[in-house]
């Protein structure tokens, strides 16, 4: 059983996650509205139903609130893939994995892609997502390892990496060729192509 002061702690952690959550969310909301340059973080905070100075509480900047939702997004995937039958194959696993971001783009499609828009098109964002991607590669792999038959430890964590690694290219040049032809085609269909370019999406061994 936690102590009082554990006690304390902890809701007041889960307290902080979820204010933070719903600012991610609503600063997002506006930077596709408004665009990201356009949209100050007192806007963000009155939107929030709190000042700018309680803002700063949860995230040091306006750009650390778009770049900790992509880390939140990365851990989405993970927990997705970790969460997926043990007996599915590694690369099937990992595309329905990211059904979580592709249900989201395929519904709010015209909000996804001003937010790509303005990911891409802000030079600081750009770099800082790229380097969230890294993570996100770091985060899947280990959820990949016991799926992967190999000689030895080193062996699997290899092949997680490069399979976590090839997943996301095949992200990104859907979300590249989803952009250029202004959000029309369908999310899932274009990863499915993507991935099956690597290797068959098969859903059994």
């Amino acid at each position: 059983m936690l102590s009082t002061s554990d006690a304390a702690t902890s809701l007041r952690e889960r307290t902080r996650r979820v204010v933070r959550a719903e600012l991610m969310e609503v600063g997002m909301a506006l930077f596709a509205q408004q665009g990201y340059e356009q949209t100050t973080i007192e806007q963000v905070a009155q939107a929030a139903g709190m000042s700018k100075r309680s803002f700063f509480r949860y995230f040091p900047s306006k750009e650390d609130l778009v770049l900790d939702n992509q880390d939140a997004i990365g851990e989405e995937l993970a927990e997705a893939l970790a969460a997926r039958p043990a007996d599915e194959p590694p690369w099937y696993a990992l595309r329905r994995a990211f059904d979580l971001i592709v249900e989201r783009m395929d519904d709010r499609q015209e909000r996804s892609e001003r937010l790509l828009r303005m990911l891409n098109s802000t030079p600081t964002l750009l770099a800082g997502q790229l380097a969230r991607r890294s993570r996100w590669r770091d985060l899947l792999a280990p959820h990949l390892v016991d799926r992967l038959s190999a000689d030895t430890p080193e062996l699997a964590r290899l092949k997680a990496a490069a399979l976590a690694g090839s997943a996301l290219a095949c992200y990104e040049a859907m979300q590249s060729t989803w952009l250029a032809a202004e959000g029309r085609p369908s999310v899932a269909a274009l990863l499915d192509s993507a991935m099956t370019a690597i290797a068959p999406l098969v859903a059994s061994r």
